[in-house]
């Protein structure tokens, strides 16, 4: 059933916020999150998502829209799954693919001990006993086959019994993991055939093929050694995916890969940049593909089949982040879209000539309510030479003759681009309307600066880059209009470890530092971190390992827990209890650090978040506690 969307309810969740004139955390967590579902089966519609919060009730709600490809009014629709074409059922609509939880291995005391049922022991006899935030409790996500008769299954088959595998992928992986052939006759899934301390150490997925006739599974990618994910058939039958070279190296150049026959032809490996995700076009003649490119995100495009160098086109341009791609209707491509002063919304793009129409409005009368922080680009020469972005976000009504408290940003990753998202924790027009300048250097090691930039900070943590986020906070306070005195230097995860090690070596450049899920002592992360080729990347390998010359330098003089004593500043530390992936001794050993030397410092410690903080309530809290922070301490 569907309904008119009224520009009564259109604007319902902007009501409470028509006197706000700068954004706050409170008009932050009332803001519609805008998440494309896929387009209608007649193509005349985009399906999407909106997610509000109702901080009264503690609670989120979801409601589904559609709007014409073409613009013009949003509906209701209460039939969401209806519209779209379901990717799980067969072509022919004989069968349909899903994936289950299934019970392979003992872990618990009761599976052991069936009479000691009250133990609630687990037991481990090898790695990956916990991922990202969940331990590891012997079940494993299976793909089934399902027969179909109408609407009702009448069989279904594990295509992975007793396997030790996961599919889809965990921990983020979703049902684009396993697809069907156009022919239905084969399925293929996206998995790790890997366990224990195999799969810790190794990020070798691989795209296995199973054939419905003989029963046979066929490993499509054996011999690619990284990640092999995302496998999509075009219209005309052509298989592509993306494909990362080196086992162990998941920030490695992401490439599409297309099966000519049996050969597999890289049509990205001569591109001097990693792709983010991909479509085919409607006709199977290109392949559309978004990317991070100077501080952004952006559409391209090839042509296919390559001639013998692939010629890529940039469809769009401009300050803004495409963050999903939708789908193809004639000559538009329907995207999600940000910037820093906007949470996502829909658009379509002109593949002609890259102009871009906004589709969805869901936010629309919350900004224009609002003065806007006001967004610049800078380059600044690096140390070594170099040209580096820097972006600076100023405050709303910003006055050149007026001092401002500055922040330095340390985006994590370390190898995640710095474009213009829009985070619902570290949002740049927030901080702006708090009345801080942001400097937020796209420093080595992100993506959209060539494949070199983003490589140099593997086993160079404490090296280039903080040279290079030193020099943007020099840069930026030789400004008149910024206060020396009230600098603060924010991140997290590995923008948490830049706090912790510029905390040590900052000669007194800033007044306050907050970290979150930073990596403070890189002994104790080996030991206890779940993705151990993480660390044996991106540090070199283990500590014991006394002739390796990359990983001594790794701990010892790039780790923060050795220039401690060099601390002297205020410190805000925030951890979560779930975060298996900088585990909570992180937190703890830093704020313990801080606290027996006297220094000022607070810890907020979520013990349901994992490294993200995914709560409404705790969202909240975190803003609080961290604008109430540098309120106390940039005085």
């Amino acid at each position: 059933m569907k309904k008119t969307f009224s520009l009564l309810s259109l604007f319902t969740i902007t009501l409470t916020l028509s006197a706000q004139q700068t954004m706050t955390p409170e008009a932050l967590f009332q803001l519609g999150k805008v998440s494309s579902m896929g387009i209608t089966k007649d193509g005349k519609s985009v399906v999407y998502n909106v997610k509000t919060y109702n901080a009264a009730e503690g609670k989120s709600f979801s409601k589904q829209y559609t709007v014409p490809v073409t613009g013009g009014t949003a509906t209701v629709t209460t039939e969401a799954d209806a519209l779209l074409k379901n990717k799980n059922i067969s072509p022919d609509g004989k069968y349909s693919i899903g994936s289950n939880e299934v019970k392979v291995q003992k872990v618990f005391g009761k599976d052991f001990y069936p009479d000691l049922t009250k133990s609630d022991v687990q037991i481990y006899t090898d790695l990956n006993y916990r991922h990202w935030d969940t331990w590891e409790d012997g079940m494993f996500g299976h793909v089934f086959l399902n027969t179909l008769s109408g609407s009702k299954t009448t069989d279904s088959l594990d295509l992975m019994k007793d396997e030790p595998y996961d599919c889809p992928q965990k921990p983020f992986g979703g049902d684009e993991d396993y697809i069907w052939s156009p022919d239905s006759k084969q399925i293929l899934y996206v998995t790790k055939k890997k366990y224990g301390k195999d799969y810790a150490v190794s990020t070798n997925t691989d795209i296995y093929v199973y054939d419905i006739a003989s029963k046979k599974t066929t490993n499509l990618t054996e011999g690619m050694m990284g990640y092999d994910i995302k496998p999509t058939y075009s219209s005309t039958g052509t298989l592509a995916f993306l494909s990362m070279k080196t086992d162990g190296y998941e920030s490695d150049k992401n490439d599409i890969i297309v099966m000519n026959g049996t050969e597999k032809v890289n049509i990205t490996k001569d591109w001097d940049g990693t792709v983010d995700d991909y479509k085919w076009s409607a006709d199977g003649k290109k392949l559309y593909f978004t990317a991070a490119s100077d501080g952004t995100v952006q559409l391209f495009e090839v042509a296919y089949p390559v001639k013998k160098t692939a010629e890529i086109k940039q469809v769009t341009k401009g300050d803004f982040d495409i963050t999903t791609l939708v789908g193809q209707v004639g000559n538009t491509m329907i995207v999600d879209r940000t910037d820093m002063n906007h949470a996502a919304e829909v658009y379509s793009v002109d593949l002609a000539n890259g102009t871009m129409k906004q589709l969805s409005h869901v936010n629309d009368a919350t900004y224009s309510s609002m003065t806007l922080p006001k967004v610049e680009r800078k380059y600044l020469t690096a140390t070594d030479g170099q040209q580096m972005l820097v972006w600076v976000i100023y405050p709303p009504n910003f006055d050149p003759a007026k001092k401002y408290p500055t922040l330095l940003y340390c985006q994590g990753g370390p190898q995640s681009p710095l474009t213009q998202f829009y985070s619902f924790r570290w949002n740049f027009q927030l901080m702006a309307s708090q009345g801080y300048i942001v400097v937020a250097p796209n420093r080595r090691g992100m993506p959209g600066h060539g494949v070199k930039w983003n490589e140099q900070i593997s086993r160079d943590y404490g090296g280039q880059n903080m040279k290079d986020y030193l020099i943007s906070i020099d840069a930026l306070a030789k400004e008149p209009f910024v206060d020396k005195n009230r600098l603060g230097c924010v991140g997290a995860s590995y923008g948490g470890y830049s706090v912790y090690f510029l905390a040590g070596m900052h000669e007194k450049r800033f007044k306050s530092f907050i970290a979150h899920d930073g990596i403070f002592d890189w002994r104790s992360m080996y030991g206890t971190t779940e993705e151990v080729f993480f660390v044996n990347q991106d540090l070199g390998g283990p500590y014991w390992e006394e002739g390796n010359v990359a990983a001594q330098k790794s701990y010892n003089q790039f780790n923060p827990v050795n220039f401690v004593k060099k601390w002297d500043t205020p410190i805000m530390i925030i951890q979560g209890g779930k975060d298996y992936r900088v585990p909570i001794e992180q937190g703890l050993g830093a704020f313990q650090a801080a606290q027996l030397q006297g220094i000022k410092s607070k810890l907020l410690y979520f013990p349901t978040e994992n490294h993200w903080i995914l709560r409404e309530h705790d969202g909240l809290v975190w803003q609080r506690e961290f604008f109430g922070w540098l309120k106390e301490t940039l005085k």
